[in-house]
Order: structure tokens, then C-alpha cells, then sequence
């Protein structure tokens, strides 16, 4: 990573990520990582990692990494919660659902349909 893009630490790696995810999908998301089934929480702490490391960073705006999400998880398949959960984070963020279907129509000749 670019140092100069980096906007966290590893200390504050979790705890920004957490905030990135509350911001992109609600409160409910706060506590994520601590709750849920014992054997699968050390995903919902990594995904919190992730958000810290990758969602914070300079140079692409929320919004930008919430429709590049989007286009990731459409053109994988098989997420169908995720990507349902990401057309939410976008609509919360500011993306709109006519920008949405615009983006999706322009990955259609490339994903499938």
C-alpha cells in the first residue's frame, strides 16, 4: 500500500473499518464482528479489516467503492445476499437506483445475463 493513501494504522485498522461499515449499511453492522456463530466470526472480523483497510483509503470516494463492489459481487454470482446487501450500502451512500441499473447495464455485455 501507498503509504501516502493510507489513512489508518494497524491499531486503528478494526475500529475505522467498523465506522466504514456502519456508515455504509447501518447500525446493525457495529458490533458485527462479535456476534453471529462462534465458528464463523473470525470472517466478520476480517470483513471489518477489510473495510478499515480498503474503505478508507484516499482517492475513490465511499460511493465510487460501494458501485465497484457492486460490480465485483454481479459479475461473481453466486453472492446474491452480498450483492442484495451492496445495493443497499450504494443506495445509502448516495448512489442512486437509476445509477445502479445504469452501471449494471453497462457490466451486462461483459458479465452475462
Amino acid at each position: 500500500v501507498d503509504p501516502s493513501r493510507s489513512t489508518i494504522t494497524g491499531e486503528s485498522r478494526l475500529e475505522k473499518g467498523v465506522e466504514k461499515q456502519v456508515e455504509i449499511f447501518g447500525e446493525s453492522m457495529r458490533n458485527s464482528y462479535q456476534e453471529g456463530p462462534e465458528d464463523i466470526r473470525h470472517i466478520n472480523k476480517w470483513l471489518a479489516n477489510m473495510f478499515g483497510d480498503y474503505y478508507t483509503r484516499k482517492g475513490l470516494s465511499v460511493a465510487h467503492r460501494e458501485m465497484i463492489t457492486f460490480c465485483f459481487l454481479a459479475a461473481q454470482g453466486g453472492c446474491e445476499a452480498q450483492l442484495k446487501a451492496h445495493v443497499e450500502g450504494n443506495l445509502n451512500v448516495g448512489n442512486s437506483k437509476q445509477y445502479l441499473i445504469n452501471i449494471a447495464s453497462q457490466c451486462v455485455p461483459y458479465i452475462g445475463y
